[in-house]
């Protein structure tokens, strides 16, 4: 597919036997919201795996930007270098610091987290953490301790480190899991705005969360796409109810 920022083709992968990826094709476009939806099992999180290069499929490609690289051939930290973020359904922030020092040490700079916290903060460093409280909602938390924040508070600010990595492709899994309606609002909001200018993909199975997203929505089931659209358009497809609305 001609635009696409990633674009996997033909990917399939076994584990002991079970074909978790079944001859997987998506692609998704350099600044495209989607939602990836389906039962236990579909293969949600092995094909967030294998785009973030912690599993490797048995065949098919995993193209990338504009140059088609093959992400099949770099390891987790090189595809991370290269733009793509990951976010997992528990957030893991350095508790005992700050919120501020949380967003500095992720900044996009070659660095360890110790030089972070020992250097000399320059002017466009703090211009940056403050622009990213910002759009995480978190700029009257900068001097609190990130273990102090909310459930809610601790998603958005890992969504802030990594936004601080300035990615050109998110992966959130299950953002919404255990928020307040007013947190998931917030969020919301967060993860369309960070779409304007990135490819965003969520993993979700809360489907009031994935309509508030108003985006094309990807359905997953043993491995392999079984429906895409709007969320009305699949969740009007009989086999996208039998397999998984239905439950």
């Amino acid at each position: 597919m001609t635009g696409a920022l990633l674009e996997v083709s033909g990917v399939s992968v076994s584990f002991d036997g079970f074909r978790a990826i079944n001859n997987l094709s998506f692609n998704i476009g350099p600044a495209e919201l989607r939602a990836v939806i389906g039962p236990n099992g579909a293969g949600k999180t092995t094909f967030m795996d294998i785009v973030t290069g912690k599993t490797r499929p048995d065949e098919g490609r995993v193209l990338w930007g504009e140059k088609s690289i093959s992400l099949l051939r770099m390891d987790e930290a090189a595809i991370a270098r290269a733009g793509i973020g990951r976010k997992f359904q528990r957030p893991t922030v350095f508790e005992d610091q700050t919120v501020r020092d949380n967003l500095l040490m992720a900044l996009k700079k070659d660095r360890g987290p110790l030089a972070v916290l020992f250097q000399r903060r320059n002017a466009a460093d703090e211009a940056r953490v403050e622009e990213l409280a910002g759009q995480i909602g978190l700029v009257s938390e900068l001097s609190r301790k990130s273990g102090e924040l909310s459930h809610g508070q601790k998603q958005w600010l890992e969504i802030g480190m990594l936004l601080a990595q300035d990615p050109r492709l998110l992966l959130v899994d299950e953002p919404a899991a255990g928020m307040t309606p007013e947190e998931r609002e917030h969020t919301t909001s967060l993860l369309v705005e960070a779409a304007r200018t990135r490819a965003v993909v969520v993993v979700e199975h809360d489907m009031e969360f994935v309509r508030r997203l108003n985006c094309k929505v990807t359905v997953l089931h043993e491995g392999a796409v079984l429906a895409e659209g709007s969320l009305d358009h699949v969740t009007a497809n009989q086999e996208v109810i039998e397999v998984y609305l239905g439950r």
